[in-house]
């Protein structure tokens, strides 16, 4: 996907985060997705590796003990011998984009949209969640067209990317590769465009804030 049509970017202290392997598993999944689909953060996410190699290099040096080499051999000489040990590691394959899934979010599917273990949310929603670390939550969604989604706050952060179709909420539209970021400021109604059904990669690392009694009773049930 060409990245002139992506309008909504991650930010420079996530694209940080992620080249410093500070962010929770889920949300590395949404960034590492966007990166496959934006040229513009890949390109910035190079730059900030290459920053972070340069200060690595002059990082003062570390001196070690005069024995530790030794030390070292000899705790590996000491382990009981029981002779040469044939290891065989199959090649891990490589990911390839499958439909509207980049190379990323195959690995975490197993495939395309026709692969995903929908659940339905209420009102033709669905949704998938992801297995990650327990640090944050990442789930597919399916929102067909024309469906708002209920008003909520957030109570920490979310990161959204729209992978197929588009979504507008108070702040501006969302289409294919565009991040919404949104923290405790936003308070915000997602409605689906017309046309195609909404598909998004979402993460979050504390639960929504619903305005409405319905949300609020299924929210436990659903693990949003």
């Amino acid at each position: 996907m060409s990245d002139t049509a992506i309008k909504h970017h991650l930010s420079d202290e996530l694209l940080m985060a992620y080249a410093a392997g500070t962010l929770p598993e889920a949300f590395s999944l949404v960034v590492a997705t966007h990166i496959s689909m934006c040229d513009d953060c890949r390109a910035a996410l190079a730059a900030h590796e290459a920053v972070g190699g340069a200060l690595l290099e002059d990082t003062a040096e570390v001196e070690m003990a005069p024995d530790a080499l030794e030390s070292c051999l000899a705790s590996i000489m000491a382990l009981p011998s029981k002779g040469p040990i044939a290891v065989n590691v199959p090649e891990r394959p490589v990911a390839k984009a499958k439909g509207i899934f980049p190379a990323p979010l195959t690995e975490y599917v197993q495939g395309g949209v026709e692969d995903v273990n929908w659940r339905p949310v209420g009102f033709g929603v669905k949704q998938a969640i992801l297995p990650t670390s327990k640090e944050a939550s990442v789930r597919l969604l399916y929102i067909p067209a024309g469906v708002e989604v209920p008003d909520h706050g957030h109570h920490g952060t979310e990161l959204t990317l729209v992978l197929q179709g588009a979504f507008k909420d108070e702040f501006d539209r969302f289409g294919p590769g565009d991040v919404e970021v949104a923290d405790p400021n936003v308070e915000h109604t997602p409605v689906a465009e017309e046309g195609e059904p909404c598909i998004c990669l979402a993460a979050t690392d504390a639960p929504l804030k619903f305005r409405k009694i319905l949300p609020k009773i299924a929210q436990p049930f659903l693990r949003i």
